[in-house]
Formats: structure tokens, C-alpha cells, sequence
């Protein structure tokens, strides 16, 4: 039974090592020993405040509840004792400085009138481990740069005078009616960009007719997110396969029962997170507990960045045998999430999947790996059979609504946007509807330019596209053997 009585000081700071770890959490105390080896952060993030106050960082990943929710009544000692805090107690909980937000003043939201402004908004803002975090992409940033820049490398052919004087950007993803073909992509740990978080995504994303696709790794529990938008409205789930499989057989056991979720995305593209240099350099805080009698970090010299603590759970034997499975606990429509090559587009075809998702992580994964533009034009060069037995949805770099436009042209079902709407959390629900609307007016404008007046009568159609330029970057069809696959051939 949960208990009720009074925890001073005294007794907390006996309790500050590893395999016995109490800690304060919102003005009570939590003996997390057993829960630590498998917190989805790392128990580094647990054992740094043992014997100590860890409110002020729980608050800023997580929800208040989710701690009461997630724990044994055994494992809740009390209420802490705030008269018994002595100086010494006081000097220990100083928390890095890193984390705090940078002095510079935020911009008004109406003077935020595309993406892009987002995030330069929050990158004079929030924090630098919230920015490096939510900007921050794999090694040299070569993909992360690449994903932008190759969607302004597809050029339009438009038509005139075609009376597009009313347009229509509503379609379906995976039978859920859109007011336009955008998702908002998982990037997990959304309190790191607001207070409000994955609740703020749901409730915008509701009022503004697109789906939010859940994260894993989300700061809020399902249900939390689930209750902050209509009990009717729609919602993806993207799925990390856990190390220990019966925990993503829960999760997907819990899934089923919520009719609002109505597709699973599980990510194939992150076996192992990757070095993403900018979230190593704010690293997880060295010290640890004052009281914890030599305790040390488990940060090596790969580094201890928030996305490589928060991604330690990920299971890297995950493979294609593994549909099977997943389709055992769930009944949902299944998305591959991360297709990087046409030769994966059409494994994810024979493998009846309901889905697939065109993307590198955002730059996230391998450094290196193309752009998801060029992906979806080899796709349709070498599969478009592909876009007939599945829907194909894509994400990466983009950041206006003429990119929307120009990858239904090529035949997406919906466009995944990610760090302009995290971004937009610092401005509350407000500002991710602001966000979405920004996107809204551009694809209908870009629309109305074109000579376009429905969404859905040019899905697929290329003949709106001036593909030239990126031809030229596209693999060679393997079927013709390259000077270079013949000399490789040829010295074996």
C-alpha cells in the first residue's frame, strides 16, 4: 500500500546509490532501484539525482502523473519532509547550467510566417540541450542538409488559366479524412520544445484537420495525448521495437484497445542511434548524487547525448521476419517507417505491409544515406506498382507547402513534417495551429499557381514535374551492369 507519512532528509540521503536509489520527485519520495536498469532514458539520467531532488528535470520530459502511474505502491515511500532540509541537502541539488533558456527575447508568434521561422525561433529560445536535440542530425549533417535541398532541385510545370478560383486539398490517409495530405512526424521528448508537449501536437492537429503520429518516445503517456484532442479524431503510433519484445507486446496489446490510433509506423531505419554531434557535446551531466559513495556514469566515449541515452531500449535485431509478429499483437494497418531504396519499397510490397514511409530520420540515422526526394522518384522510376498496393507517404526537409504539392505529384499519400511543428510547441497549441496553417495557405497557393484545383486528381501524375535534374542523381537500374559493378565483377 502506498504510503502516506513524512520522508526526511536524513533517511533520503541513505538511500543514494545504485542498488538503492530513493529519490524526489514533485514533493514525494520514489525508491527507483528496480525501475532504473530499464528507464527508457538510461539509468544515468535516474542515478544522477539519488538521494536527491530530480523535479525540476522529470518536469521537463515528462508528465506529472506518469511516475504515480508507472510505479508499484511499494516503491512510493511518503511525502517528502521539506523541514528537514539542511544546506548541505540544498547545495547538492545545483543542476547544470546548460539547460537553462537562452536570454534572448522570443519573437511574437504573428511575426512567425513560415517553418523555417519556427525553428529559428526556438533556436534563440529554448535551451541548448532542447535545440541540440530537436536540430541536431547524424556526423556532417550531410543528409540532414540534403533532404531541403534537393526538394527545391524538383522544378513545376505549371499550367494557366484554370479557373482555380476554389481548390481542394482534402484527401484520406489510411482512411482518415485530412484537410490536407500532412502528418506531423514522431520526434519523442516533445516538453523539451514546451511545457505543453505531445498534448499540444494532438490538440492542433485535431483542430487543424492533419494527424499527429505518436511517438514512442513521447514525454506524455498514450492515453495523455490521446485525451487532449476529440475522442473521435484520428491518430498514427510509431513504433521503436523494444530490446525486450514483451514490453512492445504490451504496448501494442494496449494500442488495440484505443480506436483513435489507427495505423502502426514501426522505424526500420534506426537499428543504433546514431553520433549526432551536437547532442554529445551537451552531454548528460557527469556528476552524480553527493551522497552516492563513488558512483560512476556509464557515459563512454561514444558519448551521452539525450537521443543515444533515450534510444539505448531500441532492438537492432529487428528484421523483415519480424511483420509476422508485430502482426500477431495488433490489428492495425502496418507502415514501414524509414524505406531508403526502391529494392526496400518493394520488400515492404511482397511483405503485404499497409504502408511505407520514405525517410532517413530526419538526417537522423545514417550520414550519408540520400534524400527522401530521390528515393521517391526512384521508387516511381523503378516500382510504381508500388504506389498501387500500398500508400506511400514520405518525410525530410520539408518545409513549404509547395513541397506537399510536389510529393503528391509523385505520388505520396501524405508528407511527414517534424521540427518546424516540435518547434512550434513553445508557443502552445496556438503555435502549432499557427504552423499548420501556414502549410495550409502555401500548398493552396502553390495549388492555385499550378494550375491545380484538386489534390487527389494529380496524386501520381508527373507530368506537373520537371524531374530532370534530379534523374541525374538517381541510382543506375541494376539491371544494366555500370563500368564500375563490371570491374568489381570482373577482379572476384
Amino acid at each position: 500500500m502506498e504510503s502516506q507519512q513524512k520522508v526526511p532528509v536524513a533517511e533520503i540521503v541513505k538511500h543514494a546509490k545504485a542498488d538503492d536509489c530513493w529519490i524526489v520527485v514533485n514533493g514525494k519520495v520514489y525508491d527507483l532501484t528496480a525501475f532504473a536498469p530499464s528507464h527508457p532514458g538510461g539509468p544515468d539520467m535516474i542515478y544522477k539525482y539519488a538521494g536527491k531532488d530530480g523535479s525540476n528535470t522529470y518536469n521537463e520530459f515528462h508528465s506529472s502523473d506518469l511516475i504515480e502511474k508507472e510505479l508499484s505502491p511499494s516503491e512510493k515511500k511518503g511525502v517528502f519532509d521539506e523541514s528537514t532540509i539542511t544546506e548541505t541537502w540544498l547545495n547538492a541539488q545545483k543542476e547544470e547550467t546548460v539547460s537553462q533558456p537562452a536570454p534572448n527575447e522570443k519573437p511574437p508568434l504573428s511575426s512567425l510566417i513560415n517553418l523555417d521561422d519556427f525553428e529559428r525561433a526556438f533556436e534563440k529560445t529554448g535551451s541548448q540541450k532542447a535545440q541540440a536535440y530537436i536540430a541536431g542530425a547524424s556526423n556532417d549533417l550531410i543528409t540532414l542538409n540534403a533532404n531541403k535541398y534537393f526538394w527545391q532541385k524538383l522544378w513545376f510545370r505549371p499550367r494557366v488559366m484554370r479557373n482555380v478560383s476554389s481548390v481542394n486539398t482534402r484527401t484520406q490517409m489510411l482512411g482518415c479524412d485530412v484537410s490536407m495530405p500532412v502528418w506531423i512526424a514522431p520526434m519523442g521528448v516533445g516538453k523539451t520544445a514546451g511545457s505543453d508537449g505531445e498534448k499540444a501536437l494532438a490538440a492542433a492537429a485535431a483542430s487543424s484537420g492533419i494527424i499527429h503520429c505518436i511517438s514512442t518516445a513521447s514525454s506524455f503517456t498514450v492515453e495523455d495525448i490521446l485525451a487532449a484532442a476529440p475522442k473521435t479524431y484520428p491518430f498514427f503510433f510509431q513504433l521503436y521495437v523494444d530490446k525486450q519484445r514483451p514490453k512492445s507486446e504490451a504496448l501494442l496489446h494496449k494500442l488495440n484497445s484505443m480506436p483513435q490510433v489507427k495505423a502502426l509506423f514501426v522505424t526500420a531505419d534506426l537499428a543504433v542511434v546514431s553520433k549526432r554531434e551536437a547532442d554529445e557535446r551537451v552531454r548528460t551531466q557527469e556528476n552524480v548524487s553527493a551522497y552516492a559513495d563513488g558512483l560512476k556514469t556509464t557515459i563512454d566515449k561514444k558519448g551521452g547525448g539525450l537521443a543515444r541515452s533515450n534510444g539505448s531500449f531500441i532492438d537492432s535485431g529487428l528484421c523483415w521476419d519480424d511483420i509476422a509478429w508485430i502482426r500477431k499483437h495488433t490489428h492495425l494497418p502496418v507502415v514501414v517507417k524509414g524505406i531508403q531504396s526502391a529494392a526496400d519499397a518493394k520488400m515492404a510490397m511482397t511483405m503485404s505491409c499497409q504502408g511505407i514511409v520514405v525517410s532517413n530520420h530526419g538526417g537522423r540515422a545514417l550520414d550519408g544515406s540520400p534524400a527522401t526526394i530521390l528515393v521517391l522518384l526512384e521508387i516511381r522510376r523503378d516500382c510504381p506498382e508500388v504506389f498501387d498496393k500500398m500508400e506511400v507517404f514520405v518525410d525530410g526537409g520539408v518545409r513549404r507547402g509547395s513541397d506537399v504539392l510536389k510529393a503528391v505529384c509523385l505520388g505520396a499519400k501524405g508528407v511527414g513534417v517534424g521540427r518546424p511543428f516540435q518547434c512550434s510547441i513553445s508557443y502552445g497549441i496556438e503555435g502549432v495551429e499557427s504552423a499548420a496553417a501556414i502549410l495550409q495557405d502555401e500548398v493552396e497557393t502553390a495549388m492555385r499557381l499550378c494550375g491545380i484545383t484538386d489534390l487527389n486528381s494529380v496524386r501520381g501524375d508527373t507530368s506537373w514535374l520537371n524531374t530532370s535534374e534530379l534523374e541525374l542523381l538517381l541510382p543506375r537500374k541494376l539491371t544494366t551492369a555500370s563500368w564500375l559493378f563490371g570491374k568489381i565483377r570482373s577482379r572476384l
